[in-house]
């Protein structure tokens, strides 16, 4: 049977969503762990977006085979009793057989938080990033409307890709809240620590230290050293994926 997880995630202490060879501290890890202990089984989950180290997520999706026998009460009971407790199961859906996480999704949103406050943000520290100072939020959005669309964005990933860097921006909108700043991504896809770059990029702007203008060399370039810098991984979250 092919169950459909909708997961939630604290991602401060983990090194990403994969599984990996160096580490068993990841997401995909500690869910296979208990759904291996549940079924008696070896158990690997499909997640539908790789986040990386210290990246959250309130609407991360996998999709996972097991054996007949369980029902979507029983499993999601089952998983928020054992996972940790940075670590939340939505909901449990059983699905058609065909149905991929990855390979089926569609739109991805991401949202990203700054603090323009110049106080600390000290009890939403792990999900901010602390700037503490202003932004000429105008000019961000001038330069964003370059990236919307498709384009080639090699420039914004942090590592040379070997297959298509071309991806499609579908919005990109911001969101003054209270001395914060969100800036909130939907696209078809994402290269690695593209979000991230980008919104460092778009702060630059803000800060006055590169134009608007400058986006369309940025992505003429292909080169990340054009771009701006990573911001911290705290503060981006991903928010939804769509089917």
């Amino acid at each position: 049977m092919n169950y459909r997880l909708l997961i939630q995630y604290d991602g401060s202490r983990y090194d990403g969503w994969q599984k990996q060879r160096t580490t068993k501290n990841t997401i995909q890890g500690k869910i296979e762990e208990v759904l291996g202990r549940m079924t008696g089984e070896k158990i690997e989950i499909k997640g539908a977006s790789r986040t990386d180290a210290g990246v959250h997520a309130k609407g991360q999706v996998a999709n996972v085979h097991l054996p007949e026998g369980y029902q979507n009460d029983s499993i999601l009971d089952y998983l928020n009793r054992y996972l940790p407790e940075d670590i939340g199961i939505i909901e449990v859906k059983e699905v058609s057989p065909r149905f991929h996480s990855r390979l089926n999704a569609g739109n991805k949103t991401y949202v990203y938080r700054i603090s323009t406050n110049e106080i600390k943000n000290i009890f939403e520290r792990k999900y901010i990033y602390d700037l503490n100072e202003s932004l000429d939020i105008k000019m961000m959005k001038r330069a964003a409307e370059y990236l919307l669309g498709e384009h080639d964005f090699q420039s914004f990933c942090a590592k040379r890709m070997k297959k298509s860097s071309i991806r499609r921006l579908e919005k990109i909108d911001f969101k003054q809240v209270q001395g914060e700043l969100q800036i909130t991504y939907q696209g078809s896809g994402f290269l690695y620590y593209m979000v991230r770059i980008i919104t460092g990029t778009l702060i630059e702007v803000g800060q006055y230290k590169r134009t608007p203008e400058s986006i369309r060399e940025i992505l003429w370039a292909k080169e990340r050293a054009r771009a701006g810098y990573t911001v911290p991984a705290k503060g981006l979250c991903l928010l939804k994926i769509e089917f």
